[in-house]
């Protein structure tokens, strides 16, 4: 009896371990699962956002990714220069923060950023190189990733080669047309189509002086560089001939010399652009993640004017003719 019953205590001496091994494995197991499926925070994303700013509504943009486990990093553009890196975005209960130094701004105080994300909302405030605080909101930037291909529409000639009609600046105008040339010999305000579009192509002609600098801004938010930089050199960059300004790099640097013509031909499709300078496709088919500096607003989901750069030094225009998509 003692053997059957020494015998029977060990079975059931095991029989606990191996359910405690069980129970150990589903614990580990569901725990991992949980620890796989958590959520990732509102805040990971692409935000366009509005900061008001001395009575004035400056449009930014935000975005913010995970790198490795759990740390946040991002880029953010304010409503001049170019997108710049956010090296860490600290949770800080409900509300996160980070800090960027300046760029083209004033003085050489840090911009310091403090906000919190709902759903498909944000609101923050930003304390500015100043020193003053000032308030922003803003929304997730939609997709905007083309799901067709566009049929396009017919041509549609934007200069006429003859005035300004069609257009409007945003402030003094120093815009006139010369021999059928659209020129602005010195720096001063934008120009604007009178037009807004969504998809389209676009065949624009310009040439400028040396050390100039202009740009074509797709819907008014996306800045394809203009600007004096002579064919291999430097290589290819994000804030150069051709890029999309803070942004995307063209793969192949084919400017010509400062007072030659030369010319764009731009497709884009939703937040999708192919850029083809001087006949060489130099951008393919490339995501532009967001509003560069100097957009006339941060409401990426509406059709947007074209507007071009008249702030930077003189520059000379001709042969605008843009095919929107029906």
């Amino acid at each position: 009896m003692k053997k059957i019953h020494s015998f029977t205590g060990k079975v059931i001496s095991f029989a606990k371990k191996v359910t405690l091994l069980s129970v150990s494995i589903l614990s580990f197991t569901f725990g991992a699962k949980a620890q796989e499926i958590k959520k990732d925070p509102d805040v990971i994303g692409r935000w366009d956002l509005t900061v008001e700013k001395d009575g004035k509504q400056m449009p930014s943009w935000l975005e913010v990714q995970k790198s490795g486990f759990h740390t946040l990093i991002g880029r953010f553009t304010y409503a001049f220069g170019s997108a710049r890196p956010i090296s860490q975005v600290k949770p800080e209960g409900n509300k996160y923060s980070f800090s960027i130094p300046p760029q083209w701004e004033p003085g050489d105080r840090n911009m310091d950023f403090e906000f919190e994300a709902s759903g498909d909302n944000i609101k923050g405030t930003m304390v500015y190189t100043d020193g003053k605080t000032y308030s922003f909101t803003g929304v997730r930037a939609p997709a905007l990733l083309p799901v067709k291909t566009p049929v396009w529409g017919k041509p549609i000639r934007l200069f006429n080669g003859k005035d300004t009609k069609g257009w409007h600046t945003d402030g003094k105008n120093q815009w006139v047309v010369e021999n059928g040339i659209l020129r602005s010999k010195q720096s001063g305000a934008n120009l604007i189509t009178d037009q807004k579009f969504k998809d389209f192509k676009l065949h624009i002609e310009f040439r400028y002086k040396q050390g100039s600098n202009s740009g074509v801004y797709l819907r008014g938010r996306y800045e394809v560089q203009v600007i004096d930089t002579k064919t291999g050199e430097p290589e290819p960059l994000a804030n150069q001939f051709s890029s999309v300004y803070g942004f995307i790099q063209p793969n192949k640097m084919m400017a010509k010399n400062a007072g030659e013509w030369q010319s764009y031909d731009i497709t884009l499709v939703g937040r999708v652009v192919t850029i083809v300078a001087n006949g060489q496709e130099v951008v393919s088919r490339q995501i532009i993640p967001g509003i560069t500096g100097g957009a006339i607003d941060s409401k990426e989901g509406e059709p947007g004017p074209l507007l071009i750069q008249g702030d930077h030094g003189p520059i000379d225009y001709r042969n605008i003719v843009i095919t929107p998509a029906k």
